[in-house]
């Protein structure tokens, strides 16, 4: 199962999820994505009654949730709750601002839970290459253990390397960094349980509801794929790189 959090508010682009591209809302670029996953159940978790209306002229199943959630990750516990899904229930949260994720990565997500019985929460990650992208805040790190579960997730570069960062801007080797790429896979289980832990210090520091899990204890096992995204929407500039990579992809 699939399930896309979509709420209309957003800082820098309000009504994100209806924003055009290509003549079609961008909800409904996601939906097709997670659709041609080969996911047995899409479902699109909003708190507009717009982007539900939209949703459902394209034919997609949308749920109404409550607006006041801190992140997707408690938008899609209340849809557990909601539906009564298994505790052992796969659930992968696609984020409604990724058009351009590809379906493999969200099988390659949910297989990574499927074949771990005894994990919660899987992720995926992706080899880093430039220096420039250790350092930019907007690139989330991972650090990984012996197994590949997450020991944490930053916006800072992490490991911190001491030598080569010595003086940063003559730093010029990337191995060994890891990007988070922010699709995840749940049990139904560990999703209701979500919402009832508490708020932590490095979530609000790094803006990163993974850590919530983390810190509580939650192993998150983190596949290394070689695959990534194309950029997700945040802005009008966003949008418009987005509409011409779509473009390109289909050849117009």
């Amino acid at each position: 199962m699939v399930v896309i959090p979509a709420r209309y508010g957003s800082t820098r682009l309000e009504g994100k999820p209806l924003a055009p591209i290509q003549g079609k809302p961008m909800i409904e670029h996601v939906y097709r994505r997670a659709v041609d996953s080969g996911a047995r159940r899409v479902i699109i978790a909003t708190d507009d009654r717009r982007i539900r209306g939209a949703c459902e002229r394209f034919g997609a199943e949308a749920i109404m949730t409550r607006a006041d959630h801190p992140s997707g990750t408690d938008r899609l516990a209340e849809v557990a709750e909601l539906l009564d899904l298994n505790d052992q229930q796969v659930v992968v949260n696609l984020q409604g601002d990724e058009p351009l994720m590809p379906p493999a990565l969200i099988r390659e997500v949910a297989q990574a839970l499927l074949a771990r019985g005894d994990t919660e929460m899987a992720t995926l990650a992706t080899p880093i290459h430039s220096v420039s992208e250790i350092f930019d805040p907007h690139v989330v790190k991972v650090v990984r253990d012996f197994a590949g579960n997450a020991l944490y997730f930053s916006r800072a570069p992490i490991p911190w390397n001491r030598d080569q960062f010595a003086e940063p801007e003559t730093a010029s080797h990337a191995e060994g960094y890891w990007r988070h790429l922010g699709i995840y896979a749940y049990r139904a289980g560990f999703l209701m349980r979500y919402p009832g832990m508490a708020v932590v210090d490095i979530e609000r520091h790094e803006r990163l509801e993974q850590l919530r899990a983390l810190w509580h204890g939650t192993k998150i096992f983190v596949t290394i794929t070689a695959s990534s995204p194309g950029p997700g929407v945040d802005t009008i500039d966003d949008l418009r790189r987005v509409e011409r990579l779509l473009a390109q992809e289909r050849g117009h």
